[in-house]
């Protein structure tokens, strides 16, 4: 005997959608600030060009949640950010800086700044 589904309804699987009602957690706020010093680097080195990353030390990476892609905000130099960091393969995050984050911050590709991340997740 089979049961009937609604639209939108597969067996085994969570309601998602605009059935779903559950509450969704929008952010994870606040977090202790982390802090470190990196080198801004090119995504790709083989380019002089392209997307401009920071990469986050290894011992902080399980305080933003692990090897996953989320918005952050924070300071680079004494400038504030809305930026994400993503996964940079090899168990590496790298949080993408902007041409207007250098900017702010006084830096550019190739120079060390000073990070520090105060919340994770969307606003």
């Amino acid at each position: 005997m089979s049961i009937p589904l609604r639209v939108g309804m597969c067996p085994g699987r969570p309601r998602t959608g605009p059935l779903d009602n559950r509450p969704r957690r929008r952010s994870t706020g606040r977090v202790d600030p982390i802090r470190f010093t990196a080198a801004i680097r090119y995504w790709d080195p083989a380019k002089e060009s392209g997307l401009a990353v920071v990469d986050i030390p290894s011992d902080q990476v399980a305080a933003l949640g692990g090897l996953k892609q989320q918005k952050v905000r924070g300071t680079i130099g004494a400038a504030e950010f809305a930026s994400n960091v993503m996964p940079a393969g090899g168990g590496r995050l790298a949080l993408s800086v902007s041409k207007a984050m250098m900017a702010a911050a006084q830096r550019a590709v190739g120079e060390t700044v000073d990070v520090e991340i105060t919340a994770v997740g969307r606003d």
